[in-house]
């Protein structure tokens, strides 16, 4: 009797089991992609929602759908072979929803798939999901040519950019991003969960995203493991389509994916200028390991938008092959935010188109000195070891604001191969230790408007004929130097 007992009670569980799973072709969906299942999924996910959560099952097949608004405890599972692919109508992710576009908070067209405020998500499967991006990228090409050809100006708005006016009138915007903002309305990023916790994305491809790809806003506890990611880098290219976009997020693990697009690879943000230092919430506790990236501007990125600040960041095992950059920071005057508690180690570089890396205070370099206020950006506390690189178009440089130098920089352990050096401006506390720097052309390493440079044991394997090594400008002051062959340091 006993043994019957659990018999029945493991039958019982088996069907519970089993009643929450939702297999979307059973429930009538078409798997040939004809006819559009939105109404459908969502209304599945609905009502697993209301039963407390389950899995919404597409089996092999291709499935049409629109945006897809995930509720608390759903479990999207993609089987080996189905294809999620998104429609390219515009009008199909109205209404719109709270959204943080590039770092700006605002009422925008939906993403492809969406949540707020909702717990224990998850996006699972070998199944791709496919964002149909071309129609979004030609419209945003088209939509530059036109406001280009008006003086910056659209000479009309069509009924969701008149929208999207109607719905941002409080928008605080600065007048450095005002032009980005005249399009007046935002291809939308594919996944975005605003507001959620315990999120978890593995083993999906996902192709041809209209926007950014990847991009939690607000969250806490995300796990993005063996994700493929590839968006067209040319013919067409898929314009900032970047592949994993944490903003203003918690506790962040991303390991073991492959990312090609035609943006950066992996963005680290936390808001933008004014509207991001309003919310304050930085992007901290990150980590990336085990990540292939190919085309790309950079395998790995933090900022532009990084107002609300970027702390205890690490990058390690990683590989770039043909990204315009390597590691790259970036921030300007009026956005705020600091940058720090950065580690990176392990990383081979090669085929890289511009700097392997950058850290850049002044991308905007139209901006004036102004007094330290919550509007200056800081670069800090940033260390970077066990890095190989060769076939590299410049090793980089450091570009500090005058009334804030990036501070507290480290290299250690470096084996680099370039045509061009590295040039550091406006800094301070800089350390080289076991660098080998070998490039074609001008010095290995140039220092100028810089404070407390260390040097140990650096060198190139092949020195330019008639050039220094290691060339160190009058402005540049408290300099160590040990471990260097002193024939190859010049300071003017």
């Amino acid at each position: 009797m006993k043994r019957l007992s659990i018999f029945i009670v493991g039958v019982m569980v088996a069907v519970v089991a089993m009643s929450r799973t939702f297999d979307m072709r059973k429930l009538g969906a078409d798997a040939k992609g004809i006819k559009p299942c939105t109404e459908l999924i969502n209304r599945t996910i609905e009502k697993a929602a209301s039963e407390g959560g389950g899995t919404i099952y597409f089996p092999a097949g291709t499935y049409l759908t629109a945006t897809i608004h995930m509720k608390s405890n759903i479990t999207l599972h993609l089987e080996s072979g189905a294809v999620l692919r998104f429609s390219d109508k515009f009008e199909d992710y109205l209404p719109f929803v709270t959204a943080r576009w590039e770092g700006t908070v605002m009422q925008t067209l939906s993403p492809l798939i969406y949540a707020h405020s909702a717990e224990n998500l998850t996006i699972t499967g070998r199944g791709t999901l496919d964002g149909n991006g071309l129609k979004w990228w030609l419209w945003e090409f088209d939509t530059r040519k036109v406001i280009k050809e008006n003086g910056g100006k659209l000479p009309s708005l069509n009924k969701l950019q008149q929208m999207w006016v109607d719905a941002n009138k409080d928008l605080e915007i600065s007048d450095y991003y005002k032009p980005s903002l005249e399009r007046r309305m935002f291809r939308p990023p594919f996944i975005q969960f605003y507001e959620c916790s315990n999120i978890i994305i593995e083993n999906v491809k996902i192709i041809n995203s209209p926007f950014w790809t990847v991009n939690p806003a607000f969250c806490d506890n995300v796990t993005i493991h063996g994700v493929t990611i590839n968006n067209p880098s040319s013919n067409p290219k898929g314009p900032n389509t970047d592949g994993i976009n944490p903003s203003s997020c918690r506790n962040v693990r991303i390991s073991d994916c492959f990312i090609s697009v035609g943006d950066d690879c992996i963005t680290i943000k936390s808001g933008r200028d004014a509207d991001g230092r309003k919310y304050g919430k930085a992007c901290e506790n990150i980590t990336i390991t085990n990540c292939i990236m190919l085309s790309g501007h950079g395998g790995v990125v933090i900022g532009s938008e990084m107002s609300g600040g970027v702390r205890r960041v690490a990058i390690s095992n990683c590989v770039f092959d043909g990204t315009n950059a390597g590691i790259r920071l970036k921030a300007s005057r009026g956005r705020g935010g600091v940058v720090e508690d950065i580690r990176v180690d392990n990383i081979v570089m090669k085929n890289i188109q511009g700097d392997a890396f950058i850290f850049d205070l002044f991308y905007d370099r139209l901006s004036k000195v102004e007094p330290v206020s919550e509007r200056t950006p800081v670069f800090r506390n940033i260390h970077l070891s066990n890095v190989t690189g060769n076939d590299i178009k410049r090793i980089g440089y450091i570009k500090g604001i005058e009334e804030m130098p990036v501070s507290e920089l480290s290299f250690s352990n470096m084996n680099m191969v370039a045509e061009k050096g590295f040039q550091a401006e406006t800094a301070t506390d800089l350390r080289f230790n076991n660098v080998s720097f070998t490039v074609q052309e001008g010095p290995s390493l140039n220092f100028r408007q810089c404070k407390e440079v260390f040097l140990n044991d650096v060198r190139s394997k092949q020195p330019v004929d008639g050039q220094p090594v290691v060339n160190i400008e009058k402005n540049v002051e408290k300099v160590t130097i040990i471990h260097c062959d002193s024939t190859q340091i010049v300071r003017k």
